[in-house]
């Protein structure tokens, strides 16, 4: 039976999609959910699975063509075998083996299989060729054969030498991935469509990290995770939203939205472009859970995995520059969110403490705003708030 295997259904944010990669090739087999497609859209990398056991018939859409919601890709037919000739190749190799096999006594094969002799490997002396248990002991008794040196492997053709001329200039030209056509367009649009302003200011990370150095064995025996730095930054950020409701709202026209929920973006870098995904309800969230979900979204990020649900929505994001070694940037705006976070490298710095200086860990952080919705007292409280939570982590337990 011939059916159509069809793009998923997009998103109504998606519009249309682009054929990315083909696993299958026409005539090749096919089992019931085996990855034939992958569909790359302005947001995730979305997968085509096969209906059924069978054969892809007839490919519609080639890789790089751009394709509707529910269009079409392929055409599929349900239980039909492979047009591969390869097992039929094989059958005089395997219909061989069977009839040395068969040309053995009960004896000899029982003689062969516990002196662990292989009977095609054996020329037999009885009649018809027949191997015999003679032949068997004959064969244990006599030294193996060396075994064929290999023959060397033709060498490899040389790559071809690429000769430059002196001065001589190359370029490279590679159609935008959607996704980041995509981030392109929102970056854009966010230095367009915003009156983006950016705070700084910086933290002593030594009370995070002794901290995490006197739990991080028990945390991760008891939880099955690593206890790292994100998971207290957006606990801070969680509570800095309640007291700054402004900096966790967002601008619809001309009305502002202020949200009684905190789903904190998480910003993730994979080798398609950056992406964001969202932790839901981050209020509620275990140090643990959170660990737990941004490591898995890493997972999901480097696979290509991410679904559209993972990336919707979203009422702050945090950005972490520094595991690149950024020192300070200006993180730009994630619309139609008013603020994101930017976390920097930790670096030892020397620090005035009570007249005294000293040494101590020290990372820079930035808070981007839309200046239209968060005044700059706002947004400057707001990141004090976090940068004593982070200075004092008991306060973040006490709510204080």
């Amino acid at each position: 039976m011939s059916v159509e295997i069809k793009a998923p259904i997009f998103p109504e944010s998606v519009a249309d999609g682009t054929v990315a990669t083909w696993h299958k090739k026409p005539g090749e087999a096919v089992k019931r959910d085996e990855l034939i497609v992958d569909i790359e859209t302005d947001k995730v990398v979305l997968e085509v699975l096969a209906p059924a056991d069978g054969v892809i018939s007839n490919v519609l859409k080639q890789e790089g063509d751009t394709v509707l919601s529910q269009e079409t890709l392929a055409t599929f037919t349900e239980g039909a075998a492979a047009t591969a000739s390869a097992p039929e190749a094989s059958a005089p190799a395997a219909s061989t083996a069977a009839t040395s096999s068969a040309a053995a006594g009960p004896a000899a094969r029982k003689a062969a299989a516990e002196s662990g002799v292989s009977l095609d490997s054996i020329e037999g002396s009885g009649k018809g060729g027949r191997v015999t248990k003679a032949d068997v002991q004959g064969a244990k008794a006599a030294p193996a054969p060396a075994a064929a040196a290999p023959a060397p492997a033709a060498p490899a053709p040389a790559a071809p030498a690429v000769s430059l001329a002196v001065g001589e200039r190359v370029e490279k030209r590679v159609p935008m991935t959607r996704l980041r056509a995509k981030v392109a367009e929102r970056l854009l649009e966010a230095k367009q469509s915003t009156a983006m302003l950016t705070t700084f200011n910086e933290v002593n990370m030594k009370p995070i990290m002794d901290l995490r150095k006197q739990y991080v064995d028990k945390f991760e025996k008891v939880h099955g995770v690593r206890l790292g730095f994100m998971s207290f930054f957006v606990k801070a950020a969680v509570e800095a939203l309640k007291r700054f409701p402004a900096v966790n709202a967002s601008i619809d026209g001309h009305d502002i939205v202020y949200h009684g929920y905190n789903d904190i973006g998480v910003a993730v870098s994979s080798d398609r472009g950056l992406v964001v995904p969202v932790l839901r309800n981050a209020e509620y969230m275990s140090l643990a859970e959170v660990e737990k979900t941004v490591m898995g979204f890493g997972k999901k990020a480097r696979d290509g995995k991410l679904s559209m649900d993972d990336m919707i929505g979203g009422t702050f994001t945090i950005s972490n520059g520094g595991v690149f070694g950024s020192l300070l940037s200006t993180p730009i705006l994630n619309p139609p969110q008013t603020a994101i976070l930017g976390m920097h490298k930790i670096q030892d710095r020397p620090m005035a403490v009570n007249g005294q200086v000293v040494i101590l860990p020290m990372m820079y952080l930035a808070v981007s705003y839309d200046h239209r919705l968060v005044d700059g007292k706002e947004a400057v409280s707001f990141l004090v708030a976090i940068k004593e939570l982070i200075e004092d982590p008991a306060r973040m337990l006490l709510e204080i």
